[in-house]
Parts: structure tokens; C-alpha cells; sequence
């Protein structure tokens, strides 16, 4: 016959048990959550917004201003309707500035895979071609990774999101243009944002980039959207203190970063 003593013992033992289980169970949400914001801020220089003449210089100038990485916009005049500069122009950069600088390709072209092979061989480090541009992001993916580079994804403004969301555990990173790629001095695309919450929402731990229009009057927005990568043109390299934008503009989204992980 149970006695009341061990009957109460049991009970004991049982609430135990169920409270250590509620506690391993918030552990493993606050390790899950902390694993899921292994993000950082980043700023990219859009290169192409500087003072063409010297592109070596300014490249050293925007690093040692505290940029993370540079943007190169690749264009071939199909995709996009201006021409800018192709892997020649990137092997000679890459010489001239060393092999530290993280080059971001962003490559408005319409055949991206003609020059996986040709971008890796001159030193870039991710390739960002465009969804719009091939009838394969699978194979194209695998061939940029074979090549020794990451790969990141962009999408333009009339692209929906959920057209790159098959591909976003296969990338390294997703571009949100925030405006019609191919010319810059373009008015910032704030409805855009909603693409971007989406991304973070959908796949937490993945690198977003915007594109087009960022600079301290905009940078809120894609801060509180998830944005991490930011991509500044005419903000930085135009600045007469480029040192203080790529602070202003790391330390929102170091913020909002950090805002979203306490709020989880």
C-alpha cells in the first residue's frame, strides 16, 4: 500500500523531471537562437562611385576608412544598358590592392555563367549573379562553389522573393536591389523592405544585402528590415569623412542586429 509520503515523493520526483526538461528545452531555443544570428553588419563600398582614374588608391582608401568589403558592379551592357569593366580590370585591381579586400562581384550580365572561371582566376571572392539571368541557378551555384568562391544571389525590384527562396539555403548570400540596377544615383526603393523582413524571417542566419540608395538617410530602414550587408556608393566615396558614414552606417545595423536577438 502507497503511503502518503511516497506518493508525495513520486509527485516530487515527477515535477522534477518536467522542470528539467522546460529548462534543457529554453537552453536549446537560446543556443538555437544565438547559432541563428551568426550575422554581422558588413559595409561594402560600391567602388564604381569612385574616382575612376585611380580605382587602385581609392580601393586602399575605402579599406582603410573601416570598409569590410568592396562592391564591383560588373555590367555588359545586355543585362543592363551601361558598360562598366570585366575580370581584366579585377586581376589588376587584385594585384594592386593585395589579397585581403573581399571582392563582392555583382555581375548584372546576361550570361553569368561565362565568367565563374574567368572572375575566380583574377581574385574574386563571392560572385553575385542575378536570378533574372539564367534558366539554371543550380548548376550555376555549384560551378561558382567548384570555383573557390561564394556565391550570392540577387533578385531586381520586380522580382519576387519567393522566386529566390528555393535557392537561399544554397547561397551565401541574398542581394535585394533597392533600386532598377545598372545606374547609380537612384532614389532608395522602400517597398522593397518587406522582401527583405521576409528573407530574415524565412532563412535567419543568411547574409542580406541591399543595393541602391543607402546612406544614412535610408539605413534605418534596411537595418530594421534585417539587412546586414549594405551597399553605399555615392554616401561613402563622395563624403567629405567617408571613415564616419561606414561607422554610422555599421553601427545601426550592429543595433538592429543586436535589438533582433534579444527580442527572439
Amino acid at each position: 500500500m502507497t503511503t502518503y509520503f511516497e506518493g508525495y515523493q513520486r509527485k516530487s520526483r515527477l515535477m522534477m523531471r518536467l522542470t528539467l526538461r522546460v529548462l534543457a528545452a529554453r537552453l536549446h531555443a537560446h543556443s538555437t537562437s544565438s547559432t541563428s544570428m551568426a550575422y554581422s553588419a558588413k559595409i561594402g563600398p560600391s567602388i564604381l562611385s569612385s574616382d575612376l582614374s585611380c580605382l587602385g588608391s581609392e580601393c586602399v582608401r575605402m579599406m582603410e576608412c573601416g570598409a569590410d568589403y568592396l562592391h564591383l558592379d560588373v555590367m555588359d551592357g545586355h543585362f543592363v544598358p551601361n558598360l562598366t569593366f570585366g575580370h581584366p580590370m579585377v586581376e589588376c585591381l587584385r594585384k594592386s590592392v593585395g589579397q585581403d579586400p573581399f571582392f563582392d562581384m555583382h555581375m548584372m550580365v546576361s550570361r553569368p555563367e561565362q565568367w565563374v572561371k574567368p572572375m575566380a582566376a583574377a581574385g574574386a571572392n563571392q560572385y553575385t549573379f542575378h536570378l533574372e539571368a539564367t534558366t539554371n541557378p543550380g548548376n550555376l551555384i555549384k560551378e561558382i562553389r567548384e570555383s573557390g568562391m561564394k556565391v550570392g544571389l540577387a533578385i531586381k525590384p520586380g522580382t519576387t522573393v519567393e522566386e529566390l527562396a528555393p535557392w537561399a539555403n544554397q547561397i551565401d548570400m541574398a542581394l535585394v536591389m533597392t533600386v532598377e540596377p545598372g545606374f547609380g544615383g537612384q532614389k532608395f526603393m522602400e517597398d522593397m523592405m518587406p522582401k527583405v523582413s521576409w528573407l530574415r524571417s524565412q532563412f535567419p542566419s543568411l547574409d542580406i544585402e541591399v543595393d541602391g540608395g543607402v546612406g544614412p538617410d535610408t539605413i534605418h530602414k534596411c537595418a530594421e528590415a534585417g539587412a546586414n550587408m549594405i551597399v553605399s556608393g555615392s554616401a561613402v566615396i563622395g563624403s567629405d569623412d567617408p571613415r564616419s558614414v561606414i561607422a554610422l552606417l555599421r553601427t545601426v545595423v550592429a543595433e538592429a542586429i543586436q535589438k533582433r536577438s534579444l527580442d527572439r
